[in-house]
Protein backbone atom coordinates (compact mmCIF):
# COMPACT_ATOMS: atom_id res chain seq x y z
CA UNK A 1 0.00 0.00 0.00
CA UNK A 2 1.80 3.50 -0.79
CA UNK A 3 2.37 6.14 1.53
CA UNK A 4 -0.61 8.24 0.46
CA UNK A 5 -3.58 5.62 0.47
CA UNK A 6 -2.32 4.55 4.13
CA UNK A 7 -2.64 7.96 5.10
CA UNK A 8 -5.84 8.21 3.98
CA UNK A 9 -7.28 5.08 5.85
CA UNK A 10 -5.52 5.86 8.68
CA UNK A 11 -7.35 9.23 9.43
CA UNK A 12 -10.70 6.91 8.38
CA UNK A 13 -10.50 4.88 11.54
CA UNK A 14 -10.17 6.99 14.24
CA UNK A 15 -9.11 5.11 17.36
CA UNK A 16 -11.78 5.31 19.83
CA UNK A 17 -14.40 3.02 20.98
CA UNK A 18 -12.05 0.64 23.51
CA UNK A 19 -8.82 -0.82 23.06
CA UNK A 20 -7.89 -4.08 24.26
CA UNK A 21 -4.64 -6.35 24.86
CA UNK A 22 -4.85 -9.71 23.29
CA UNK A 23 -2.93 -11.50 26.15
CA UNK A 24 -4.66 -14.09 27.80
CA UNK A 25 -7.75 -12.58 26.78
CA UNK A 26 -7.40 -12.98 23.21
CA UNK A 27 -10.95 -13.71 21.25
CA UNK A 28 -14.74 -13.89 22.32
CA UNK A 29 -14.04 -11.63 25.94
CA UNK A 30 -12.00 -8.87 24.52
CA UNK A 31 -13.97 -8.49 21.42
CA UNK A 32 -11.29 -9.43 18.88
CA UNK A 33 -12.86 -10.78 15.92
CA UNK A 34 -10.17 -13.09 14.28
CA UNK A 35 -8.29 -14.39 16.64
CA UNK A 36 -9.50 -17.84 19.04
CA UNK A 37 -8.84 -17.91 22.54
CA UNK A 38 -6.10 -20.51 22.20
CA UNK A 39 -4.23 -18.04 19.88
CA UNK A 40 -2.52 -15.57 22.72
CA UNK A 41 -0.27 -13.36 21.94
CA UNK A 42 0.96 -9.35 23.25
CA UNK A 43 -0.78 -7.36 20.29
CA UNK A 44 -2.42 -4.23 21.22
CA UNK A 45 -5.71 -3.54 19.28
CA UNK A 46 -8.24 -0.89 18.94
CA UNK A 47 -12.11 -1.19 17.63
CA UNK A 48 -12.78 1.48 15.05
CA UNK A 49 -15.82 3.67 15.41
CA UNK A 50 -19.65 2.63 14.92
CA UNK A 51 -19.99 4.36 11.67
CA UNK A 52 -16.42 2.94 10.39
CA UNK A 53 -17.23 -0.20 11.48
CA UNK A 54 -19.59 -0.38 8.94
CA UNK A 55 -17.11 -0.43 6.11
CA UNK A 56 -13.61 -0.84 7.88
CA UNK A 57 -10.62 0.06 5.42
CA UNK A 58 -7.97 -2.68 7.00
CA UNK A 59 -4.35 -1.30 6.86
CA UNK A 60 -2.12 -4.30 5.75
CA UNK A 61 -0.66 -5.21 2.76
CA UNK A 62 -4.13 -7.08 1.47
CA UNK A 63 -6.37 -5.79 -0.89
CA UNK A 64 -8.84 -3.54 1.22
CA UNK A 65 -11.47 -5.25 3.11
CA UNK A 66 -15.01 -4.31 4.36
CA UNK A 67 -16.13 -5.27 7.53
CA UNK A 68 -17.60 -8.46 5.77
CA UNK A 69 -14.90 -9.69 5.35
CA UNK A 70 -13.68 -9.34 8.64
CA UNK A 71 -16.18 -11.02 9.81
CA UNK A 72 -16.44 -14.11 7.20
CA UNK A 73 -12.70 -14.36 8.31
CA UNK A 74 -13.48 -15.01 11.74
CA UNK A 75 -15.85 -17.68 10.63
CA UNK A 76 -13.12 -19.44 8.82
CA UNK A 77 -13.75 -17.79 4.96
CA UNK A 78 -12.39 -15.11 2.79
CA UNK A 79 -15.44 -13.21 1.13
CA UNK A 80 -15.10 -9.87 -0.57
CA UNK A 81 -18.23 -8.11 -1.52
CA UNK A 82 -18.68 -6.80 -5.30
CA UNK A 83 -19.13 -3.37 -5.37
CA UNK A 84 -17.26 -2.57 -1.90
CA UNK A 85 -14.12 -4.81 -2.02
CA UNK A 86 -11.50 -5.59 -4.15
CA UNK A 87 -12.46 -8.90 -6.52
CA UNK A 88 -15.70 -10.57 -7.13
CA UNK A 89 -16.62 -13.61 -5.45
CA UNK A 90 -20.01 -15.62 -4.05
CA UNK A 91 -22.74 -14.38 -1.89
CA UNK A 92 -22.44 -14.58 1.46
CA UNK A 93 -23.87 -17.49 3.33
CA UNK A 94 -27.00 -17.59 5.42
CA UNK A 95 -25.53 -17.60 8.46
CA UNK A 96 -22.64 -14.60 7.27
CA UNK A 97 -26.06 -12.44 6.11
CA UNK A 98 -27.40 -12.81 9.77
CA UNK A 99 -23.91 -11.96 12.07
CA UNK A 100 -23.49 -9.01 9.62
CA UNK A 101 -22.45 -6.14 11.22
CA UNK A 102 -24.86 -4.31 9.23
CA UNK A 103 -27.58 -6.57 9.73
CA UNK A 104 -27.22 -6.20 13.47
CA UNK A 105 -27.30 -2.69 13.72
CA UNK A 106 -30.80 -2.27 11.78
CA UNK A 107 -32.13 -5.60 13.77
CA UNK A 108 -31.22 -3.04 16.78
CA UNK A 109 -33.15 -0.19 15.26
CA UNK A 110 -36.04 -2.26 14.41
CA UNK A 111 -36.04 -3.90 17.80
CA UNK A 112 -35.93 -0.32 19.83
CA UNK A 113 -38.96 0.70 18.15
CA UNK A 114 -41.83 1.86 20.33
CA UNK A 115 -39.33 1.06 23.35
CA UNK A 116 -36.67 4.07 23.64
CA UNK A 117 -37.58 5.14 26.92
CA UNK A 118 -36.88 1.73 28.81
CA UNK A 119 -33.99 1.50 30.78
CA UNK A 120 -33.09 -2.03 29.20
CA UNK A 121 -33.47 -0.69 25.27
CA UNK A 122 -31.62 2.60 26.68
CA UNK A 123 -28.31 0.71 28.16
CA UNK A 124 -28.36 -0.92 25.00
CA UNK A 125 -27.56 1.75 22.86
CA UNK A 126 -25.49 3.55 24.80
CA UNK A 127 -23.21 1.32 24.10
CA UNK A 128 -24.32 -0.46 20.76
CA UNK A 129 -21.05 -0.59 18.98
CA UNK A 130 -19.98 -2.84 21.73
CA UNK A 131 -22.74 -4.81 22.63
CA UNK A 132 -23.09 -5.51 18.83
CA UNK A 133 -20.08 -6.53 18.37
CA UNK A 134 -20.18 -8.90 21.26
CA UNK A 135 -22.54 -10.42 19.79
CA UNK A 136 -21.49 -11.05 17.05
CA UNK A 137 -18.68 -12.69 18.15
CA UNK A 138 -21.01 -15.14 20.30
CA UNK A 139 -22.97 -15.88 17.44
CA UNK A 140 -19.43 -16.69 15.13
CA UNK A 141 -18.15 -18.31 17.77
CA UNK A 142 -21.06 -20.86 18.59
CA UNK A 143 -20.77 -19.11 22.39
CA UNK A 144 -24.71 -17.19 22.20
CA UNK A 145 -27.52 -18.38 24.87
CA UNK A 146 -30.48 -17.30 24.69
CA UNK A 147 -31.33 -15.67 28.09
CA UNK A 148 -33.91 -16.19 30.29
CA UNK A 149 -37.28 -15.69 29.90
CA UNK A 150 -39.72 -12.65 31.70
CA UNK A 151 -43.50 -13.58 32.00
CA UNK A 152 -46.79 -11.38 32.59
CA UNK A 153 -50.33 -11.20 31.92
CA UNK A 154 -51.91 -9.09 29.23
CA UNK A 155 -55.63 -9.35 29.44
CA UNK A 156 -56.64 -7.69 26.07
CA UNK A 157 -58.75 -9.32 23.61
CA UNK A 158 -58.49 -11.67 26.45
CA UNK A 159 -55.72 -13.03 29.26
CA UNK A 160 -52.54 -14.71 27.70
CA UNK A 161 -49.05 -15.54 28.98
CA UNK A 162 -46.74 -13.77 27.09
CA UNK A 163 -42.53 -14.51 27.53
CA UNK A 164 -40.46 -12.08 26.50
CA UNK A 165 -36.73 -12.45 26.20
CA UNK A 166 -34.07 -9.40 26.94
CA UNK A 167 -33.97 -6.50 24.83
CA UNK A 168 -30.41 -7.69 22.98
CA UNK A 169 -31.94 -11.55 22.68
CA UNK A 170 -35.05 -9.67 20.92
CA UNK A 171 -32.33 -7.94 18.40
CA UNK A 172 -30.92 -11.52 17.72
CA UNK A 173 -34.66 -12.63 16.63
CA UNK A 174 -34.94 -9.43 14.16
CA UNK A 175 -31.55 -10.14 12.35
CA UNK A 176 -32.87 -14.03 11.94
CA UNK A 177 -36.44 -12.98 10.31
CA UNK A 178 -35.20 -10.33 8.80
CA UNK A 179 -32.85 -12.90 6.53
CA UNK A 180 -34.80 -16.13 6.48
CA UNK A 181 -38.56 -14.41 5.99
CA UNK A 182 -38.24 -14.00 2.57
CA UNK A 183 -37.60 -18.13 1.99
CA UNK A 184 -40.87 -18.60 3.94
CA UNK A 185 -43.25 -15.90 2.54
CA UNK A 186 -43.01 -16.35 -1.18
CA UNK A 187 -44.08 -20.01 -0.39
CA UNK A 188 -47.03 -18.73 2.37
CA UNK A 189 -50.49 -19.01 -0.07
CA UNK A 190 -51.95 -15.33 -0.17
CA UNK A 191 -55.04 -15.84 1.63
CA UNK A 192 -52.31 -16.12 5.31
CA UNK A 193 -52.91 -12.60 6.96
CA UNK A 194 -51.35 -12.43 10.25
CA UNK A 195 -47.38 -11.24 10.44
CA UNK A 196 -47.12 -10.60 6.88
CA UNK A 197 -45.66 -7.30 5.18
CA UNK A 198 -48.53 -5.71 3.14
CA UNK A 199 -51.02 -8.19 5.08
CA UNK A 200 -53.25 -7.67 8.39
CA UNK A 201 -56.43 -7.60 10.17
CA UNK A 202 -57.86 -5.34 7.74
CA UNK A 203 -57.08 -6.64 4.28
CA UNK A 204 -58.49 -10.53 5.90
CA UNK A 205 -61.13 -8.77 6.88
CA UNK A 206 -61.65 -7.08 3.56
CA UNK A 207 -61.32 -10.65 1.97
CA UNK A 208 -63.81 -12.48 4.33
CA UNK A 209 -66.39 -10.12 3.07
CA UNK A 210 -65.49 -10.42 -0.43
CA UNK A 211 -65.78 -14.23 -0.23
CA UNK A 212 -69.08 -13.64 1.83
CA UNK A 213 -70.44 -11.51 -1.31
CA UNK A 214 -69.21 -13.86 -3.77
CA UNK A 215 -70.97 -16.78 -2.17
CA UNK A 216 -74.11 -14.72 -1.40
CA UNK A 217 -74.45 -13.83 -4.59
CA UNK A 218 -74.29 -16.71 -6.74
CA UNK A 219 -76.00 -19.01 -4.28
CA UNK A 220 -78.26 -16.83 -2.58
CA UNK A 221 -76.64 -17.86 0.74
CA UNK A 222 -73.46 -18.44 2.49
CA UNK A 223 -72.35 -20.76 5.40
CA UNK A 224 -69.25 -21.11 7.25
CA UNK A 225 -66.80 -23.06 9.00
CA UNK A 226 -64.93 -20.91 11.91
CA UNK A 227 -62.51 -22.48 13.18
CA UNK A 228 -59.93 -21.38 16.15
CA UNK A 229 -56.89 -23.54 17.51
CA UNK A 230 -57.03 -24.88 21.00
CA UNK A 231 -54.17 -23.26 23.04
CA UNK A 232 -51.85 -22.71 19.47
CA UNK A 233 -48.57 -21.65 20.56
CA UNK A 234 -48.73 -23.76 23.74
CA UNK A 235 -49.36 -26.96 21.76
CA UNK A 236 -46.90 -26.66 18.59
CA UNK A 237 -44.51 -29.79 18.82
CA UNK A 238 -40.68 -29.21 18.38
CA UNK A 239 -40.14 -32.21 16.47
CA UNK A 240 -42.85 -31.72 13.36
CA UNK A 241 -41.71 -27.95 13.48
CA UNK A 242 -37.80 -28.52 13.00
CA UNK A 243 -37.95 -30.31 9.90
CA UNK A 244 -40.83 -28.14 8.21
CA UNK A 245 -38.25 -24.67 8.68
CA UNK A 246 -35.37 -27.39 7.42
CA UNK A 247 -37.00 -27.84 4.49
CA UNK A 248 -36.40 -24.24 2.98
CA UNK A 249 -33.37 -24.00 5.38
CA UNK A 250 -29.85 -25.76 4.33
CA UNK A 251 -27.64 -23.58 6.46
CA UNK A 252 -26.60 -25.83 9.42
CA UNK A 253 -25.00 -22.88 11.26
CA UNK A 254 -28.50 -20.99 10.81
CA UNK A 255 -30.70 -24.26 11.78
CA UNK A 256 -28.66 -24.47 15.03
CA UNK A 257 -29.58 -21.04 15.89
CA UNK A 258 -33.24 -21.15 15.10
CA UNK A 259 -33.51 -24.86 17.15
CA UNK A 260 -31.70 -23.93 19.93
CA UNK A 261 -33.85 -20.81 20.54
CA UNK A 262 -36.85 -23.39 20.16
CA UNK A 263 -35.48 -25.43 22.63
CA UNK A 264 -35.12 -23.27 25.48
CA UNK A 265 -38.86 -22.07 24.75
CA UNK A 266 -40.16 -22.51 28.31
CA UNK A 267 -42.53 -24.54 29.84
CA UNK A 268 -42.92 -28.46 28.92
CA UNK A 269 -39.67 -29.85 27.19
CA UNK A 270 -40.28 -30.42 23.33
CA UNK A 271 -43.85 -28.45 23.09
CA UNK A 272 -44.71 -24.93 22.73
CA UNK A 273 -43.46 -21.69 21.87
CA UNK A 274 -43.41 -18.27 23.64
CA UNK A 275 -46.13 -16.19 22.03
CA UNK A 276 -43.39 -13.04 22.93
CA UNK A 277 -40.90 -14.22 20.43
CA UNK A 278 -40.37 -12.54 17.18
CA UNK A 279 -39.22 -15.87 15.97
CA UNK A 280 -42.02 -17.73 17.33
CA UNK A 281 -44.53 -15.70 15.09
CA UNK A 282 -42.90 -16.76 11.49
CA UNK A 283 -42.68 -20.73 13.41
CA UNK A 284 -46.31 -20.48 14.04
CA UNK A 285 -47.02 -19.70 10.07
CA UNK A 286 -44.68 -21.90 8.94
CA UNK A 287 -46.36 -24.50 11.17
CA UNK A 288 -50.19 -23.88 9.63
CA UNK A 289 -49.04 -23.69 6.43
CA UNK A 290 -49.55 -27.05 5.86
CA UNK A 291 -53.26 -26.91 6.69
CA UNK A 292 -53.30 -23.88 4.36
CA UNK A 293 -51.74 -26.12 1.32
CA UNK A 294 -54.19 -29.00 2.54
CA UNK A 295 -57.19 -26.84 2.39
CA UNK A 296 -56.53 -25.06 -0.60
CA UNK A 297 -54.75 -27.79 -2.26
CA UNK A 298 -56.41 -31.69 -1.06
CA UNK A 299 -59.91 -30.03 -0.15
CA UNK A 300 -60.10 -27.65 -3.29
CA UNK A 301 -61.46 -25.07 -0.66
CA UNK A 302 -61.81 -22.25 -2.70
CA UNK A 303 -63.09 -19.62 0.02
CA UNK A 304 -60.49 -20.28 2.97
CA UNK A 305 -58.65 -17.59 4.87
CA UNK A 306 -56.10 -17.77 7.83
CA UNK A 307 -54.98 -15.01 10.24
CA UNK A 308 -52.69 -17.11 12.42
CA UNK A 309 -54.40 -19.96 14.42
CA UNK A 310 -57.96 -19.00 12.84
CA UNK A 311 -59.16 -19.76 10.14
CA UNK A 312 -62.75 -20.12 7.57
CA UNK A 313 -64.13 -21.02 4.81
CA UNK A 314 -67.40 -19.98 3.24
CA UNK A 315 -69.53 -21.84 1.55
CA UNK A 316 -72.85 -22.07 0.16
CA UNK A 317 -73.30 -25.86 1.07
CA UNK A 318 -73.44 -26.46 4.92
CA UNK A 319 -73.08 -30.53 4.99
CA UNK A 320 -69.67 -30.03 2.82
CA UNK A 321 -68.85 -27.63 5.35
CA UNK A 322 -69.32 -30.40 8.02
CA UNK A 323 -67.62 -33.00 5.99
CA UNK A 324 -64.68 -30.73 5.71
CA UNK A 325 -64.58 -29.95 9.47
CA UNK A 326 -64.37 -33.78 10.61
CA UNK A 327 -60.82 -34.27 7.69
CA UNK A 328 -59.41 -31.10 8.75
CA UNK A 329 -59.99 -32.00 12.71
CA UNK A 330 -58.68 -35.42 11.80
CA UNK A 331 -55.44 -33.98 9.61
CA UNK A 332 -54.41 -31.19 12.51
CA UNK A 333 -54.27 -34.20 14.87
CA UNK A 334 -52.56 -36.80 12.52
CA UNK A 335 -49.88 -33.98 11.02
CA UNK A 336 -49.55 -31.44 13.52
CA UNK A 337 -50.61 -32.86 16.94
CA UNK A 338 -53.73 -30.10 17.19
CA UNK A 339 -56.76 -29.51 17.66
CA UNK A 340 -59.31 -27.02 17.00
CA UNK A 341 -61.04 -25.45 20.01
CA UNK A 342 -65.08 -25.53 21.41
CA UNK A 343 -65.82 -22.49 19.54
CA UNK A 344 -65.19 -24.01 15.91
CA UNK A 345 -68.79 -24.32 14.27
CA UNK A 346 -71.05 -24.08 11.21
CA UNK A 347 -73.33 -21.39 10.88
CA UNK A 348 -75.13 -19.24 8.00
CA UNK A 349 -74.46 -15.73 7.55
CA UNK A 350 -77.77 -13.05 7.58
CA UNK A 351 -77.50 -10.74 4.46
CA UNK A 352 -78.37 -8.04 7.19
CA UNK A 353 -80.10 -8.10 10.87
CA UNK A 354 -78.94 -11.87 11.59
CA UNK A 355 -75.99 -13.11 12.47
CA UNK A 356 -72.75 -12.18 11.55
CA UNK A 357 -69.41 -13.65 11.09
CA UNK A 358 -67.68 -12.58 14.20
CA UNK A 359 -63.55 -12.06 12.41
CA UNK A 360 -60.63 -10.42 12.77
CA UNK A 361 -62.42 -7.79 15.54
CA UNK A 362 -65.42 -6.88 13.20
CA UNK A 363 -68.91 -8.59 12.80
CA UNK A 364 -68.85 -8.86 9.06
CA UNK A 365 -71.90 -9.48 6.41
CA UNK A 366 -71.47 -9.10 2.61
CA UNK A 367 -72.94 -5.42 2.68
CA UNK A 368 -71.70 -3.89 5.81
CA UNK A 369 -69.05 -4.49 8.55
CA UNK A 370 -69.68 -3.49 12.28
CA UNK A 371 -67.59 -3.72 15.15
CA UNK A 372 -67.72 -6.18 17.91
CA UNK A 373 -69.81 -5.19 20.76
CA UNK A 374 -66.80 -5.95 23.72
CA UNK A 375 -64.70 -3.43 21.57
CA UNK A 376 -67.42 -0.70 21.59
CA UNK A 377 -67.99 -1.47 25.34
CA UNK A 378 -63.92 -1.37 26.06
CA UNK A 379 -63.92 1.29 24.07
CA UNK A 380 -66.73 3.55 26.16
CA UNK A 381 -64.94 2.78 29.66
CA UNK A 382 -61.51 3.70 28.50
CA UNK A 383 -62.90 6.91 27.31
CA UNK A 384 -64.47 7.31 30.87
CA UNK A 385 -61.28 7.01 32.47
CA UNK A 386 -58.95 8.99 29.90
CA UNK A 387 -62.22 12.21 30.43
CA UNK A 388 -61.19 11.43 34.45
CA UNK A 389 -57.34 11.40 34.14
CA UNK A 390 -57.37 14.24 32.02
CA UNK A 391 -59.90 16.35 34.19
CA UNK A 392 -57.24 15.29 37.12
CA UNK A 393 -54.36 17.23 35.13
CA UNK A 394 -52.19 13.06 34.99
CA UNK A 395 -52.99 13.22 31.26
CA UNK A 396 -52.96 15.91 28.39
CA UNK A 397 -55.08 16.14 25.17
CA UNK A 398 -52.35 15.07 23.38
CA UNK A 399 -51.64 11.97 25.64
CA UNK A 400 -55.28 10.88 24.96
CA UNK A 401 -55.54 11.34 21.47
CA UNK A 402 -52.59 9.56 21.17
CA UNK A 403 -54.03 6.71 22.82
CA UNK A 404 -57.21 6.65 21.13
CA UNK A 405 -55.58 6.91 17.56
CA UNK A 406 -55.36 2.78 17.78
CA UNK A 407 -59.04 2.23 18.20
CA UNK A 408 -60.01 5.30 15.91
CA UNK A 409 -58.01 3.59 12.67
CA UNK A 410 -59.59 0.10 13.81
CA UNK A 411 -62.98 1.64 14.39
CA UNK A 412 -62.10 3.34 10.87
CA UNK A 413 -62.85 0.08 8.72
CA UNK A 414 -65.97 -0.71 9.52
CA UNK A 415 -69.48 0.78 9.36
CA UNK A 416 -68.85 3.35 12.59
CA UNK A 417 -69.26 6.90 11.42
CA UNK A 418 -72.39 7.99 13.82
CA UNK A 419 -70.67 5.41 17.15
CA UNK A 420 -67.49 7.48 16.42
CA UNK A 421 -69.05 11.10 16.03
CA UNK A 422 -70.71 10.03 19.23
CA UNK A 423 -68.38 8.70 21.69
CA UNK A 424 -65.44 11.16 20.51
CA UNK A 425 -67.79 14.40 20.26
CA UNK A 426 -67.68 14.92 24.07
CA UNK A 427 -65.34 17.49 25.50
CA UNK A 428 -61.95 16.53 26.89
CA UNK A 429 -60.75 19.46 29.84
CA UNK A 430 -57.11 18.75 29.95
CA UNK A 431 -53.91 20.69 30.24
CA UNK A 432 -51.92 21.32 26.44
CA UNK A 433 -48.59 21.04 26.13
Amino acid sequence: MDSKRKAQTLKRLPIRGGNWNNGSNAGLAALNLNNARTNANSNIGFRPALSDARCSVVTTTDPVRCKKDVCAMAGGQNIEQPGRCAGQVPSLSLFDQIIDFENLYHAALRARKGKRNRQEVAAFFGRLEENLIQLQNELIWDRYETGHYRNFLVFEPKMRIVSALPFRDRVVQQAIVHIIEPLFDRAFIDDSYACRVGKGTHLGADRAQRMLQVVQRNHGKAFVLKADIARYFQNINHDILKPLLARRISCHKTLGLIFDIIDHSPGEPGIGIPIGNLTSQLCANVYLHELDRFAKHTLKAKNYVRYMDDFIIVHHDKQQLHTWRKTIELFLWGKLRLKTNHKTQVFPVAKAGGRALDFLGYRVYATHRLLRKNSVKRIKKNLKKYRQAASNGTLTITDVSRKLQSWIGHASHANSYKLRKKLLSQPCQARRK
